[in-house]
């Protein structure tokens, strides 16, 4: 039985051993994301706040940010608690308008109703005018930039500056989402990256049995690295014994990275949890065509009333007369970064039409949503990442040990057959 085991392991691993291999290493890179792009451009994310001056009014901000864009169409505005930090102003995607290439983004049309940013790994301000939403279809958007949106920018909440403009799809990080998702490759891409997350399944099921030992006298021998012996020794310790170590973390990434591939691995998640991918209806607001339209400064000061104390405040305009203006808050004790709330309010009046908080969403929407933070190992904060990383670069490991395995096998059934051929004559 092992023989077949051996063979499905070996098999599936060479039809998709370089596809994981580049699969774990952009999985590596983009774990700590928001960390290395803060780290490489601080200017962008923190400020200096003056001793005495108070924030500017976003009013003031969105328009500094037209004076330097006539034709940018802002989506959306996100503000910090933290004084130190940029506020982020979201401009729209589309024909026309900022970053206008149509491609796809990291979370396709929405991941669980994230309007804000800070949950797709980096933090490039609100998408805007996103919706709710689970299942994250499709990866082309209608504009530029990830999801349909357009660039970013940056200001300086205490003086108006504009200190960047960030379109994601021009970033590093965005090259290296890219491919692990197999975007580069359009939707063939997609597929190939997929069908190889479902082999490495496999892989690391065939791997554990071919792991197992067959008495107690071997379980030491599986279990500990022989640093000091030979290369083909040291080989093959680190392919079985480190393999033995993150399968299990290997396999937890694997099957939730299913939800950005495949369809009906979202679908699957609503149908055994029994619940609606849509959630519960966004309240509207009441259409009034003489009245004025809520402003940015208006919807941060209610739900800052509403919602005290948030970690941040991402304010999304709707779409179309009826809806409501959503403010997405990220509170102090959320358990972990994309456990958001969803403030609505009348986008005529201002007034609270409703609260959807995180706890709130039905069981599907809330396992949907862990998938992200489980697959980027974020859901425990930093020692999850570092575990993350350090599993995914064994992973990258794992194809280059095991072909070396395979060739010292081939080289030792050669030398066997020519030792047997040899004794016959």
């Amino acid at each position: 039985m092992k023989i077949l085991f051996r063979n499905i392991h070996l098999y599936l691993s060479l039809a998709s051993g370089l596809v994981i291999a580049i699969v774990c290493f952009t999985g590596g890179v983009l774990v700590f994301e928001k960390e290395l792009d803060q780290a490489w451009h601080p200017e962008r994310f923190f400020v200096t706040p003056p001793a005495t001056a108070q924030r500017l009014p976003l009013a003031q901000l969105i328009e500094a940010v037209k004076a330097t864009d006539p034709k940018a169409k802002v989506g959306g505005v996100k503000v910090y608690a933290d004084p130190t930090r940029t506020v982020e102003i979201s401009l729209a995607g589309g024909p026309g308008g900022p970053g206008g290439k149509p491609e796809g983004g990291r979370e396709g049309k929405a991941e669980g109703g994230k309007a804000h940013a800070g949950q797709g790994g980096g933090e490039h301000g609100p998408k805007a005018g996103e919706k709710g939403g689970e299942r994250g279809k499709g990866e082309k958007g209608k504009g530029g930039g990830e999801g349909g949106r357009g660039p970013t920018v940056y200001a300086n909440p205490y003086t108006g500056a504009i200190i960047d403009r960030v379109n994601y799809r021009d970033t590093f990080f965005f090259t290296m989402m890219a491919l692990h998702r197999g975007m580069v490759g359009g939707a063939i891409g997609k597929l190939i990256v997929g069908v190889s997350t479902l082999m490495f399944l496999f892989i690391i099921g065939t791997g554990i049995v071919l792991w197992w030992p067959a008495s107690r006298k071997v379980i030491k021998q599986r279990l500990t690295v022989k640093w000091d012996a030979s290369f083909k020794r040291l080989n093959h310790d680190l392919h079985i014994v480190l393999g033995f170590y993150s399968a299990l973390f290997l396999f937890v990434f694997a099957f939730t990275g299913l939800a950005w591939s495949f369809e009906w691995f979202n679908n699957g998640i609503f149908a055994v949890t029994s619940s609606d991918p849509k959630g519960p209806e966004a309240p509207k607001s009441t259409l009034n065509l003489t009245g004025g339209k809520l402003t940015f400064d208006q919807a941060y000061t209610v739900a800052r009333q509403q919602v005290p104390g948030a970690l941040s405040y991402a304010v999304s305009l709707p779409k179309d007369s009826t809806e409501a203006v959503r403010v997405n808050t990220t509170s102090a004790n959320a358990a972990y970064e994309g456990a958001t709330d969803e403030l609505y309010l009348d986008q005529y009046t201002g007034q609270p039409l409703g609260k959807l908080n995180f706890e709130d969403r039905n069981l599907g929407q809330r396992v949907r949503r862990t998938f992200k933070p489980v697959h980027t190992g974020a859901i425990f904060g930093t020692p999850s990442k570092i575990v993350a990383v350090v599993v995914c670069l064994l992973g990258v490991t794992f194809p280059v040990t095991g072909v070396i395995m395979w060739l010292n096998r081939l080289k030792k059934g050669k030398k066997k057959q020519q030792k047997q051929a040899a004794m016959a004559a």
